[in-house]
């Protein structure tokens, strides 16, 4: 992967996918609800970088302040969807995050029960 510098044009191929966040359940089966009493749901995965994280001392040696994909739990909503570890994440639900925060990052896909991201990984492109 060629680290992407602020400002250039991204010049790569993105990989859509579509993933089906499940609700998060109680012992009874009964839908959890956050503290603004909306019913929680589960990704399945983590991420790491952002622009303000020091992309030097990322323990899975990334190019630059990307948002990756660190972790993908097995048989999760994000090993269905397809995503991949060390997938970079261009864009969620229209948000691009090639230039966002680690806390923005997850802001933004916190939000609603379906994420429509954009993808690239090492295997289809350069960037």
């Amino acid at each position: 992967m060629a680290a992407h510098i602020a400002g250039n044009t991204l010049e790569c191929l993105s990989i859509p996918l579509e993933l089906k966040k499940e609700p998060v359940v109680d012992e009874k089966g009964s839908h959890v609800l956050g503290p603004d009493g909306k019913p929680q749901y589960r990704c399945g995965f983590k991420i790491g970088g952002g622009i303000d994280q020091d992309h030097t001392k990322s323990p899975q040696g990334y190019p630059d302040n990307g948002i990756y994909v660190t972790f993908i739990q097995a048989d999760g909503p994000a090993a269905h969807s397809g995503l991949q570890v060390h997938d970079k994440i261009l864009q969620v639900n229209g948000y691009d995050l090639t230039m966002v925060s680690h806390k923005k990052a997850v802001d933004y896909m916190r939000r609603g029960a379906v994420l429509r991201m954009l993808i690239t990984r090492s295997t289809v492109s350069t960037c």
